[in-house]
């Protein structure tokens, strides 16, 4: 009844929010609270979402800093010269700007860290979508799909989480799966020109000489001309580059990193207090929204987890699978992973769902390092999972509806899984 129950829950959040019945932030809420109630823990129900928005407190102040920081780096101009030389090198060509994303996005995701990527990412590249009218939908669509690839390297989530769960080494479990990554990677740069040749269509090259590219590339707003600070762009570049290795090297908690930058970045570049305090209110309008989406998706993995319906939710899955199909067993196990990945948290999934997957594969001769390797497989999809706090940030940042970024990511994303799967299967990783 559990399961039954906690898979009612995801499936009705989606169904309400892909048809534009209620917006994320109130099904976040409303929707575990109801099935919580079916399943009778009303009294509780305070406490499970309580543990759940502890659980994405941390989350949530990165998010805050990462917010503020990264606007105040856009106020001083840091992304500036990127955007004039992004300009330069594609003139106006949305095919370029398409296929420039996916590149750029997957050299920022490097540092495993989603929200430093849409943070980068999206400064760096929206302007030039508003200035040639691009679809900021295909910029959320190329970014979390790149994302999704390269966190699976050793210091990312989920594969972090495998090798902790199972006992494996980071070359041990890479040589599998960069194979498939990197053609991957591809895959979604062929992508990017797909969509690229879409909106060259749509929209045509816009033919710029030095003056017009001068024009797109700069503001003429008094207010943004008064914060610019382009004698300092080198230190606030080196300021940043010292936050990423920071954040990549895992030496101080993310939050901290990003709360010591931004006051740096205020007394740096707006020593007077009544600008810095401008410059929060700015900013913080727009971490608010985000925040509130992250405490809502906190509430609903609360209620989730600590009602049981996610233990009995991965109980289910594995017990669906007859004791006939046991050759099979790591093929459907990667199978399995694109809906458990999604349904569940990387945690649920990883340290609870995991554990026992492995030993059923061990009774029918599968190694702890071929399930681990096919318990990653789904990670194809797991970045489109409301479960996921950076995405709303994403959301925020892009505009765009979430129902509709699902879509358009789940459709490419399927692409990405069968490259996975087919790769680790010819490789002889997980046999037939």
């Amino acid at each position: 009844m559990l399961a039954l129950l906690g898979y009612g829950m995801v499936i009705t959040f989606m169904i309400l929010i892909m048809t534009k019945r209620t917006t994320a932030f109130t099904s976040l809420i409303i929707v575990p609270i109801i099935f919580g109630l079916l399943a009778g823990f009303g009294p509780q129900l305070g406490d499970f979402a309580m543990e759940g928005v502890k659980g994405v407190s941390k989350t949530s102040a990165m998010l805050l800093f990462a917010i503020l920081y990264f606007g105040i780096m856009i106020n001083a101009g840091l992304f500036d010269p990127l955007v004039k030389f992004t300009l330069k090198v594609v003139k106006g060509d949305p095919l370029k700007i398409l296929v420039g994303t996916a590149i750029l996005a997957a050299i920022v995701s490097l540092d495993g860290d989603g929200t430093t990527t849409t943070m980068i990412v999206c400064s760096a590249l929206i302007p030039i979508y508003d200035k040639l009218k691009i679809k900021k939908l295909y910029l959320a669509t190329i970014l979390i799909l790149q994302n999704s690839i390269m966190n699976l390297i050793p210091w990312g989530g989920p594969t972090a989480r495998v090798m902790s769960a199972l006992k494996l080494e980071a070359s041990d479990i890479m040589a599998p799966l960069l194979p498939g990554m990197a053609l991957s990677l591809l895959y979604v740069v062929g992508v990017a020109y797909y969509l690229g040749l879409k909106e060259r269509k749509r929209l045509g090259v816009t033919v710029m000489d030095n003056a017009t590219m001068t024009a797109l590339s700069e503001t003429t707003d008094p207010e943004e001309l008064a914060l610019k600070r382009p004698k300092l762009i080198l230190v606030n570049l080196l300021l940043t580059a010292s936050m990423v290795t920071i954040l990549i090297m895992d030496l101080i908690p993310a939050p901290i990193i990003f709360e010591v930058g931004t006051a740096l970045a205020l007394l740096i570049n707006y020593p007077k207090l009544k600008t810095q305090r401008d410059l929060i209110e700015k900013h913080g309008a727009s971490a608010v929204q985000v925040i509130a989406m992250v405490l809502a998706a906190g509430v609903f993995m609360g209620i989730l987890t600590e009602s049981k319906m996610a233990e009995a939710m991965a109980q289910h899955m594995i017990t669906i699978i007859p004791a006939s199909m046991g050759p099979h067993f790591a093929l459907i196990s990667a199978i399995l992973s694109a809906p458990g990945t999604f349904f569940l948290s990387n945690d649920a999934y990883y340290f609870g769902v995991l554990p026992i997957l492995a030993q059923t594969g061990a009774a029918y001769g599968f190694s702890a390092l071929q399930m681990g390797v096919t318990s990653l497989m789904g990670q194809a999809f797991h970045l489109i999972s409301p479960l996921v706090a950076f995405i709303y940030l994403l959301l925020q940042l892009t505009g765009v509806d979430m129902g509709e970024w699902q879509r358009s990511v789940a459709k490419w994303a399927v692409g990405i899984f069968v490259i996975f799967v087919s790769t680790t299967v010819i490789m002889g990783f997980i046999p037939l």
